[in-house]
């Protein structure tokens, strides 16, 4: 049982697309840090995040073969390719498997890579982008494949039970008793005999006709006894725990409901792919930007949108109490914003006070508007239509 062994196992297989997949599909913008706020920015590094890291690779391929070489191998790693000047100019790929890691005399980590020509090239920490996984020692990430590799290596022993009972007609082995010992002659045209007319799925059903006294004894466990069904469900479900996704996302229905998918969904974007965000994060941080204040931030709202009458509830209780503007729910909904002196007014509810504070100026406005104030100089409402301008 290996990485790529595993992936034959159907379940394996759709856990590392949904994983890598989803993450691969995001976007990933860069921000600078400045004075409590962040601002987007377009520079190299987003290019090669975003848009392409190499000039045979999309952002996409990119980060999903590094993504599922992390849940497969526990490790991504990526050579930092700089020009003559030291800027970043190109991401490259490399295989998890081609790669050994370990610390130098100096305490800094180096990266020996065996190349496709078996030759061997060593690369400073400086040089790797390296996203590690679960980890023991916290400078490496372990292979969930061969710490489960007992629950995956069941999964594909039920499959090829199937596989193999389907293919000799769903008859389960047998054994064929003689009265008398056979010569190994006839031992050899009887087995051919039985072979070329009884076996293959082509075959199944046929009644199978003996002669010489000979008779016929069916041995083995029949599916049904095996728990063949339950054996593959179960499996299903633990290689789903194993990866930490949910089980309707990999096509297994059984336990899904209307009223659990939505919730299911969002916990798969908590639970699943934030800690995967967060190590691709922080990585990217570490070897791409250093001490400097710019950073990646992948965008998950997309992936947390309820339906379109949840969404718009939520934007209604935004604006109405001020955090959010025309613009702002524009944008998380993917549409051009307007003008500035028009979509990036915020309201303030005038019924509202800070804790601690005299009342509002509304409620002292209409206090003093009833009362007859004499500062009222004529105007008796002035405070409160001024309160009402939010003046």
């Amino acid at each position: 049982m290996n990485e790529q062994t595993a992936m034959r196992s159907t379940a394996v297989l759709s856990c590392v697309r949904v994983i890598s997949e989803t993450l691969a599909s995001l976007p990933l913008n860069i921000y600078k840090s400045t004075k409590g706020s962040k601002d987007k920015v377009d520079n190299v590094i987003y290019e090669l995040l975003h848009n392409a890291p190499n000039p045979y690779t999309t952002s996409f391929n990119f980060r999903e073969v590094m993504q599922s070489n992390l849940l497969l191998y526990g490790n991504a790693y990526a050579e930092i390719d700089y020009d003559s000047n030291g800027n970043i100019v190109a991401l490259w790929h490399i295989p998890a498997w081609r790669v050994q890691v370990y610390k130098a005399r100096d305490g800094d980590l180096v990266y020996k890579i065996t190349l496709e020509d078996g030759t061997e090239k060593t690369l400073q920490s400086y040089r790797v982008l390296h996203i590690a996984g679960l980890s023991y020692n916290g400078l490496m990430g372990f292979s969930p494949i061969q710490v489960a590799r007992e629950s995956i290596g069941l999964a594909l022993a039920t499959e090829e039970f199937g596989s193999r009972f389907f293919g000799q007609g769903t008859n389960v082995g047998g054994v064929v008793e003689h009265p008398s010992a056979l010569g190994e002659k006839a031992y050899k045209n009887l087995k051919e005999s039985l072979n070329e007319t009884y076996a293959g799925l082509g075959n199944s059903h046929r009644l199978l006709l003996l002669e010489e006294g000979m008779k016929y004894s069916r041995s083995g466990i029949p599916p049904n006894d095996a728990q063949f069904i339950e054996s593959r469900k179960f499996q299903i479900e633990e290689i789903a725990r194993i990866f930490r996704v949910p089980l309707h996302m990999i096509g297994h229905l059984e336990h899904a409901t209307f009223s659990n998918i939505e919730h299911q969904s969002i916990e798969f974007v908590v639970h699943t792919i934030r800690p995967y965000l967060v190590r691709w994060e922080q990585a990217i941080k570490m070897k791409l930007f250093k001490a400097t204040k710019y950073y990646a931030e992948f965008n998950v709202e997309g992936l947390l949108r309820g339906d379109v009458k949840s969404r718009y509830d939520a934007y209604a209780v935004g604006r109405q109490w001020g955090w959010l503007s025309v613009n702002d729910i524009r944008e998380k909904e993917n549409m051009a914003k307007l003008p500035t002196d028009v979509g990036d007014k915020y309201l303030t509810p005038l019924n509202m006070t800070i804790l601690g504070e005299p009342k509002g100026s509304f409620l002292n406005a209409k206090n003093t508007d009833e009362g007859g104030d004499d500062s009222d100089d004529g105007n008796g409402d002035t405070s409160l239509q001024n309160s009402r301008d939010g003046t």
